[in-house]
């Protein structure tokens, strides 16, 4: 899930394609089980290059098994003017998956009896959620977290190159980007509807200043950051640039329109202006489901999963929401959770299994959103890969 204009289209033209998803994805997954004597490394190999092949520029990809042994491939180029190879430590947007890191630092709050999940946005933040029948009055944190809140989402964002050039450095307060959902209607009373809700995780983030005092990123970074040593996680604000290395971001507006699109400032810079690694994500989902930065009582109440709108249940079929953190089902069987992410061409999916032993996260520089075929095949190909790695030694032999 992204922020943009551009992740709405890409959303909808999968949601226009609903039940080819379904059926894509479990030939993909039944396709991609690993050949009998195949390596760990040399699936993920196959994964990776299977999703360049679709015409993905950059795709880098690690999976990490109960021990700690990692694996990691790349495929395709960093940059379609040089032909640089791929970096398998390369930066890219973490863009919604930073959602999960939110929805830690509230429920880290509330085990720390600074708030309470059941508290209402107007406590928290007093007449912000007002007009065209929005009350933040009956909306909880809970729902928030879990998109429950029935708020209308209208972030500002890109379809058109021209649209890119034009928008790609402006900035939006957090203010700004709900006053913006206020001018809409509810889409659903609160607690009675799932959908989507980038404006939501605003309002999280303003909450989250007002009970410490700092801004929610610094309280990623003082809570979950510098405990893990993930220093390669980094809060870029209003930069418009990634640390080096990484591979340039490109957007396929249609046939012969593959755009550049690395220069820019996420719309909710303070939400999604993260980069990260295939390595920090991975330690950080391991860390997150391992137990060490919740406590059980709010980890339970992270993993309590509703079911998501029946749409989006098409494209994530079988998932279920939870607070920050989406749970789906693994072909071997059992579970996994993740969050995907996909922000200004940079598309992001991983996965790491109950225990927190096993991990997976493929980045890919490219989003392919002009045709609902080619975003059922990227995503289904990066899934298939997120399915192979989980699933690890019930295949095969690892």
């Amino acid at each position: 899930m992204t922020s943009t204009s551009t992740s709405r289209t890409r959303l909808a033209l999968v949601l226009a394609t609903a039940t080819a998803l379904l059926l894509a994805a479990t030939a993909a997954s039944a396709a991609g089980a690993r050949p009998p004597g195949s390596s760990a490394a040399d699936q993920l190999r196959r994964d990776t290059e299977a999703i360049h092949a679709l015409g993905v520029s950059g795709v880098q990809a690690r999976a990490v098994a109960p021990g700690g042994r990692q694996s990691v491939a790349t495929s395709g180029t960093a940059d379609l003017r040089t032909g640089r190879p791929v970096s398998s430590n390369g930066y890219f947007r973490m863009a919604s998956t930073s959602k999960t890191m939110v929805a830690t630092v509230v429920l880290q709050l509330e085990a720390e009896g600074r708030l309470s999940l059941d508290d209402t946005v107007d406590r928290r933040l007093p007449g912000v959620v007002r007009g065209n029948g929005n009350d933040g009055s009956r909306i909880t944190l809970r729902q928030l977290l879990q998109h429950a809140s029935g708020i209308h989402d209208d972030l500002p964002g890109y379809t058109t190159p021209e649209e890119y050039r034009q928008q790609r450095h402006d900035v939006h307060s957090p203010e700004q980007l709900v006053a913006r959902a206020m001018a809409h209607a509810p889409n659903f009373p609160p607690g009675e509807g799932w959908e989507y809700s980038n404006t939501g995780y605003v309002l999280l983030d303003m909450i989250i200043r007002k009970a410490t005092g700092q801004p929610a990123h610094r309280e990623i970074e003082d809570r979950i950051l510098r405990p893990l040593g993930l220093d390669q996680t980094r809060w870029m604000g209003t930069s418009p640039t990634l640390p080096r290395p990484h591979a340039r971001a490109y957007q396929l507006f249609g046939p012969g329109s593959v755009v550049d699109v690395t220069d820019q400032i996420p719309v909710d810079h303070q939400n999604l202006s993260w980069v990260t690694t295939t390595q920090d994500e991975s330690d950080f989902f391991r860390a997150l489901l391992g137990g060490r930065l919740l406590p059980k009582g709010q980890l339970a109440k992270m993993k309590q999963t509703v079911p998501v709108s029946a749409e989006v249940q098409q494209l994530w079929p079988g998932g279920r929401y939870g607070l920050g953190l989406v749970e789906r089902p693994l072909t071997c069987g059992g579970t996994y959770w993740s969050h995907e992410g996909g922000d200004g061409g940079y598309i992001t999916l991983n996965g790491v299994t109950d225990d927190g032993k096993r991990s997976a996260v493929v980045s890919m520089s490219e989003a392919r959103g002009d045709t609902p075929e080619h975003i059922l095949a990227q995503e289904g190909a990066a899934g298939t890969l997120i399915d192979n790695a989980l699933c690890g030694g019930s295949r095969g032999t690892s």
